[in-house]
């Protein structure tokens, strides 16, 4: 019998609590040291993000000057991954609620991408959090385009996934902003033309007001360089999808990620709950400025250990999960971008042909 390619371990069950007992004391710890460091830091990085979005809207005013067109673009670009990762992403988590400042409240922030926030806290907040990596239940494995475990079955229209994935890559925002209609439903019937346009409404009623703002308004503020400033924002829009999407993509898609059936959730445990986590997600090495502009979503696993704890914590707190990893015999799965990336676009190009699963890798020693 061919054996599980998992490098982790299974445990027992009395390990099993005992790792879930460990993870739990480490949230408390952190947790319990959230204060003023971690709001004066939000509130640095929100200023630092208008100064950038402000510089690079200035310069595409002079944008008809090819090097401050290429400065402008490049520092709108970055406001834009600040305000997507660092900022919108963990503000909705809930990580900033402590502040009680209306303007953080993870209950009701709105980012500045097309996919509605409420949306995205039911497809990704509840979800994608609550059942992380299991086949048919959380909606980012594979988006409902891509095949990118053997365990998902097979059809001959995946021969066309590289093409559907650069599309995806171009196009991320929206993709996140029609995941939650799930259209895939449409066609199988289960969903009516009716009720995905009333489900449309809002995600139309946001995306035609970011539409407005960077193809026709700030485009009109410039008078004679119009087309300088909308091809400037249609560039840094470009950016960041194309940023979104690999940093996201190499959190759940590299080699070692592993994916589940859904009789996991049969009776789980918070330390299984922990392992699942642990073994679905990777992380990716790199500098300080690497981490803040991928929403320290570089620490995947921290995130999707304690995604209420504020992300910049994720660095100090991996030096912990990584003891308590060697300790309990879990692959704790980190790498470089370009090497956890070249598995991504591996597994998007060897699935799209028929692949057949390993044997499933046992979370509990029976």
């Amino acid at each position: 019998m061919s054996q599980s390619k998992s490098k982790s371990r299974a445990l027992s069950p009395e390990e099993l609590a005992a790792f879930g007992a460990e993870l739990d004391a480490l949230q408390q710890q952190a947790i319990a040291a959230v204060g003023e460091r971690d709001a004066r830091y939000i509130r640095r990085i929100i200023r630092v993000q208008q100064y950038l979005e402000f510089a690079g809207r200035g310069l595409l005013f002079a944008g008809i000057f090819p090097p401050a067109w290429l400065l402008g673009t490049l520092l709108l670009g970055i406001s834009k991954i600040l305000e997507n990762m660092e900022i919108g992403h963990n503000v909705m988590h809930g990580q900033y609620d402590f502040m009680n400042d209306p303007a953080l409240s993870g209950a009701s922030y709105e980012w500045d991408t097309v996919g509605t926030s409420d949306n995205w806290r039911e497809s990704h907040n509840y979800k994608h959090h609550t059942y992380t990596n299991i086949k048919g239940v959380d909606d980012d494995v594979g988006y409902g385009l891509l095949r990118l475990f053997p365990e998902q079955r097979w059809h001959p229209a995946f021969i066309l996934q590289p093409l559907f994935a650069a599309l995806l890559a171009l196009l991320f925002q929206w993709g996140v902003a029609i995941q939650e209609l799930q259209l895939g439903k449409l066609l199988n019937g289960r969903k009516s033309w009716a009720q995905i346009r009333r489900e449309f409404r809002p995600v139309w009623r946001k995306s035609r007001r970011l539409l407005l703002k960077d193809y026709l308004f700030f485009p009109l503020l410039a008078g004679p360089f119009f087309l300088t400033v909308l091809s400037g924002n249609l560039v840094a829009n470009l950016i960041r999808n194309l940023w979104t999407f690999t940093i996201i993509f190499c959190g759940h898609f590299t080699t070692d990620a592993e994916v589940f059936h859904r009789s996991v959730l049969d009776g789980e445990s918070r330390g299984h709950w922990y392992l699942r986590q642990l073994r679905g997600s990777s992380n990716l090495r790199g500098g300080k400025w690497f981490h803040i502009l991928s929403g320290n979503l570089s620490h995947q696993i921290e995130h999707h250990l304690f995604p209420t704890v504020p992300a910049h914590r994720y660095q100090g707190l991996s030096l912990d999960v990584q003891e308590i990893c060697r300790r309990y015999g879990q692959h704790y799965n980190t790498g470089s971008l370009p090497r956890q990336f070249g598995q991504v676009v591996w597994r998007i190009l060897r699935h799209s042909m028929p692949s057949a699963p390993a044997p499933r890798a046992a979370l509990i020693a029976r």
